[in-house]
């Protein structure tokens, strides 16, 4: 492994760990509302953006962001993310990691579905054989909730929308995420000043112990993204897709070792049906990436 490949290795596992550990930092916080979370987590990832487009002098970038049509798709993209953070963050609060975990494990057979529906890309038989794996695991969760897994859902559309959206405007990562971060923080510092002007919350949290934590809520967000940018541009989409279940696995281990949320057999059965639909995703993704290198080394000789 050369030191490129090696580099996105290790900024690849950063984020997919620090994205895994979410919950524990948001449960840490749990007795702050979660809009009021929001509201910081906007608003300190501004800055911490800002940081990051300067490091790698990336302003030319930045400034090229700033016409109608491109503000528009960020305008869209920093809506959907928005409500993904809310609801993760309520998910939390909640005591229902283990759906949101969910979401995440059936967010790239989701992507695959938009590939065909927006950008006219075909399923393979074991593509479609996933899905529908998939569809049946969340299905019986359904029935081991009581209720379908409107969180996981949520959490699964908003994203895999939010990734159509950035892949059809093809935005530099850091510098689009300080747009959609800047777009939401007027909102954010409106809601944050009513709740402290009608005295519902203090302007940083409930003590001087909550500061720090809520100051790390901008480098929380924008590292891993960050990261998750470095390591794309170094590894194959493979490697990628192969790492990316790193993250629901450790949210779901948090829910079911740490949290002490319900586990059933059901559950299992559910689970059981995704993670076999997921190796069977995965499996094809790398032959069918392995196939196309050789037809293309092929035709290079040819």
């Amino acid at each position: 492994m050369g030191f490129e490949a090696r580099t996105g290795f290790f900024a690849a596992l950063a984020a997919y760990v620090i994205w895994g550990s979410l919950p524990l930092y948001f449960r840490a916080l749990d007795h702050i509302r979660p809009d009021e979370l929001l509201a910081h987590r906007v608003l300190w990832s501004v800055p911490t953006g800002l940081a990051f487009v300067a490091i790698a002098a990336s302003w030319p970038t930045l400034a090229r962001l700033l016409t109608w049509k491109t503000l528009g798709w960020l305008c869209l993209s920093a809506v959907l993310i928005g409500v993904n953070w809310m609801l993760y963050i309520w998910s939390v609060s909640a005591e229902r990691v283990m759906e949101a975990a969910l979401g995440y494990y059936i967010n790239p057979l989701v992507n695959v579905l938009f590939g065909m529906v927006f950008f006219g890309e075909r399923l393979r038989w074991a593509q479609w054989g996933s899905v529908a794996l998939a569809t049946c695991g969340v299905i019986l969760l359904a029935a081991a909730f009581g209720r379908p897994p409107w969180i996981a859902l949520v959490l699964c559309f908003t994203f895999a929308l939010y990734t159509v959206v950035r892949k059809h405007i093809e935005v530099d990562g850091r510098a689009g995420f300080v747009v959609e971060a800047a777009l939401l923080s007027p909102f954010a510092a409106v809601w944050l000043g009513y709740m402290v002007g009608a005295g519902e919350i203090g302007p940083m949290g409930r003590s001087a112990i909550d500061i720090p934590w809520i100051l790390a809520s901008g480098p929380i967000t924008a590292v891993p993204l960050i990261l998750f940018t470095i390591a794309a541009q170094r590894l194959s989409l493979s490697a990628i897709g192969m790492m990316q279940y790193l993250a629901p696995t450790l949210q779901f281990a948090t829910a079911v070792l740490l949290f002490d949320e319900p586990f059933s057999r059901l559950h299992a059965a559910a689970f059981s049906l995704i993670w076999i639909a997921l190796a069977i995703f995965t499996s094809d993704s790398v032959l069918g990436n392995a196939k196309a290198r050789r037809l293309a080394r092929a035709a290079r000789l040819t």
